[in-house]
């Protein structure tokens, strides 16, 4: 596993990565990393990035032609939908810069397709069933209280982290 330096306050922004601690309440959280992709007056959003779903894409009945690839437990909220993150904005149109090289979502036809014909690999991308969410002030509050730690680390860590 990449090396990575946790601290116990630090500024959350888009970008952010956060680890949960053991006074984490939640059992969704148990042992997670999280990539924060969206920070804003309304609240944030991000993605668990170190849990692998039980099922792959190919064996998603829309995506059974794709190659096998693995997804991830983005989060307990809205598991009917797909989420990406990438760092290839030179073949897949739309995404939105998150931090430095890393982009969200997009045109997942054409990331699906640059994932079969293999221009893009698990050092590129990464998709998630779900998301995490918060209100406005909720994930700095959960920080105050050390449910989480907020890591140093590079951006490219979010496409090896895996447990």
């Amino acid at each position: 596993m990449p090396y990575i330096l946790f601290f116990p306050s630090m500024h959350i922004t888009t970008g952010t990565i956060l680890k949960s601690t053991s006074t984490t309440n939640d059992t969704n959280f148990v042992q997670v990393i999280i990539f924060i992709a969206e920070h804003n007056e309304k609240g944030a959003m991000g993605f668990v990035i170190n849990k692998k779903f039980a099922r792959a894409l190919n064996e998603l009945e829309e995506f059974k032609q794709s190659i096998n690839f693995p997804l991830y437990e983005g989060g307990p909220m809205d598991k009917e939908h797909l989420y990406f993150v990438h760092r290839r904005p030179d073949v897949i149109e739309g995404g939105t810069l998150i931090a430095n090289s890393i982009y969200l979502g997009g045109n997942f036809k054409q990331a699906v397709t640059h994932l079969n014909n293999k221009t893009i690999n698990a050092n590129d991308i990464k998709i998630f069933i779900g998301y995490c969410g918060w209100d406005c002030n909720q994930l700095e509050e959960e920080v105050a209280e050390g449910s989480w730690i907020i890591a140093d680390t590079a951006e490219q860590n979010i496409f090896s982290l895996v447990q």
